[in-house]
C-alpha cells in the first residue's frame, strides 16, 4: 500500500496541479467537457439517458420549428442553425440531421425553395471537435448544410448580433460556468464539506448554487437574445426539476441512486480511508451542475426580456430500460461498470485536472466497486428530471 500513496503523492505534485489552480480559481471551462474519443469511457458511447431526453423532445421541436416565424430567404441568404454545448457523438449527428430536414421540408412546402443551410457546432474548447468532425467528415456527400465549428462559453458571445435563426441546447445547460466561490471557501457557511455535489447539502450550499445558476442563465439569454434573429427560435433541453421547493433529485430512490451522490461519495471517501487523499482535497471537489425549476427558468427569461415563452415543461426521464436492468440483474459486476464508464464519461476530465489522471482512475474504480457491490441498486429506479423550453426572440 505504501508504494500506493507514493505514486498518489507522485501524481499530486505533477504539472496537473496546475490545472488544479485553474479550476479552483475560475478556469473551470479549461477542462469541462464530456470525456471524448470512443473508448468504453467516453460520453459517445456513455450517453442513453441523454439519447433517451432527447428523443423524447424531438417532437416538440420539430413542433417548434413548424411554428416559427419563416425567416425571408433567397438565393443569397442562408438559414442559420446553432447547437449550443454540442458535444459528440450520435447523439449531437441526430439531433441536427432533425432540425436541417424539418427546416428543409418546410421551406420546399411553403416557399418553393430549399434554402442553404450552416450549422454551428458550439462547445468549450475542451470539447473534441475532432472525433465530432470526423464524424462529420464521413457524412460530407449526405450531408444537407455547411458546418463549422465555433469554440467558446455559451455564457459569453459566441456570434454577431442576429446572426441566429435556430438555437438549440440539448442536455448542457445545467452544467454552471463555475463552482461558486463560497463553496470552495473553508471560512465559509456554503463551504460543502464530505460531499462531491449540493444534493442533501446545507441551505447556504443550495443558496451559492442557486445564485451563481441564476447568473449563468441571466448571462446566457442576453447573449442569445443579441445573436437570434428576431422571429428565431430558442429552444433548450436541460437537466431540472418541477419547482422551487423539491430537491435537485425529486424522489428517494433516484437520491440514493444518482451518479453523483451516494456511491460517488463513498468513494471519496474510500481514498481518503486508504490514505491517497486527505480530506481537503475531495472537499475542493465540486460538481458544477444544477437543476432549474421552471420557476427560476421563467424568472431568468422575464428578467432579460426580448423572448416570449411558447412552451415550457418538465419531464422525467428512466434511466435505463427493462432490457437493460434485466441484464444487469444477471450480472451486477456489468452494471458496475456501465456506471462507472458512466460518471467517466461525465466527470473525467475535471476528475483528472482535480487529482491527476492516476487518482482520478483510482476513484472510478473505487466507484464502479461500490455500485457492483449494492445490489439494492439493482431494484431501484434513477429518474432524470429535465426541462423542456422553446421561445421566440421578439
Amino acid at each position: 500500500m505504501e508504494w500506493l500513496r507514493s505514486i498518489a503523492a507522485s501524481s499530486r505534485r505533477s504539472s496537473d496541479k496546475i490545472e488544479l489552480d485553474r479550476w479552483i480559481n475560475g478556469g473551470l471551462q479549461r477542462v469541462l467537457c464530456m470525456q471524448g474519443g470512443d473508448d468504453d469511457g467516453s460520453y459517445a458511447n456513455n450517453s442513453e439517458a441523454t439519447a433517451s431526453a432527447i428523443t423524447l423532445c424531438k417532437p416538440l421541436l420539430s413542433n417548434a420549428i413548424q411554428s416559427m416565424m419563416l425567416m425571408e430567404c433567397n438565393i443569397c441568404t442562408s438559414v442559420r442553425i446553432a447547437d449550443l454545448g454540442c458535444a459528440t457523438g450520435y447523439n449531437t449527428l441526430a439531433t441536427i440531421d432533425m432540425v436541417v430536414e424539418t427546416v428543409r421540408v418546410r421551406y420546399l412546402k411553403e416557399r418553393g425553395l430549399e434554402p442553404e443551410l450552416e450549422v454551428f457546432f458550439s462547445d468549450l474548447p475542451s470539447n473534441d471537435f475532432n472525433s465530432l468532425f470526423r464524424s462529420l467528415s464521413k457524412r460530407a456527400s449526405s450531408r444537407e448544410y455547411y458546418a463549422a465549428g465555433v469554440a467558446g462559453s455559451f455564457y459569453h458571445r459566441l456570434f454577431p448580433r442576429g446572426k441566429l435563426d435556430i438555437a438549440v441546447s440539448l442536455s448542457a445547460l445545467h452544467w454552471l460556468s463555475k463552482v461558486p466561490d463560497e463553496v470552495l471557501d473553508k471560512r465559509s457557511a456554503a463551504w460543502n464539506k464530505g460531499r462531491a455535489w449540493i444534493e442533501g447539502a446545507n441551505k447556504q450550499v443550495v443558496e451559492a448554487y442557486a445564485k451563481q445558476s441564476e447568473k449563468d442563465l441571466e448571462d446566457f439569454l442576453s447573449c442569445r437574445k443579441e445573436e437570434i434573429a428576431r422571429g428565431g427560435l430558442l429552444f433548450i433541453l436541460m437537466g431540472g426539476r418541477p419547482h422551487m421547493q423539491s430537491n435537485q433529485l425529486a424522489d428517494s430512490d433516484s437520491r440514493a441512486k444518482h451518479p453523483f451522490t451516494t456511491s460517488m461519495d463513498q468513494a471519496w471517501q474510500d481514498l481518503i480511508n486508504e490514505g491517497l487523499i486527505d480530506e481537503d482535497t475531495r472537499d475542493m471537489f465540486n460538481i458544477p451542475a444544477y437543476m432549474r425549476s421552471i420557476e427560476e427558468v421563467e424568472r431568468g427569461i422575464k428578467r432579460i426580456g426580448g423572448f416570449q415563452i411558447e412552451r415550457i415543461e418538465y419531464k422525467r426521464i428512466v434511466e435505463h430500460s427493462e432490457e437493460k436492468q434485466k441484464e444487469w440483474m444477471r450480472d451486477p459486476l456489468s452494471y458496475g461498470r456501465a456506471k462507472a464508464n458512466l460518471v467517466r464519461a461525465t466527470l473525467r476530465p475535471i476528475a483528472d485536472a482535480h487529482l491527476g489522471p492516476y487518482l482520478s482512475h483510482q476513484l472510478f474504480n473505487r466507484f464502479q466497486t461500490r455500485v457492483s457491490s449494492d445490489l439494492n441498486l439493482l431494484h431501484t429506479t434513477c429518474f432524470y428530471g429535465v426541462i423542456v423550453l422553446s421561445a421566440i426572440r421578439m
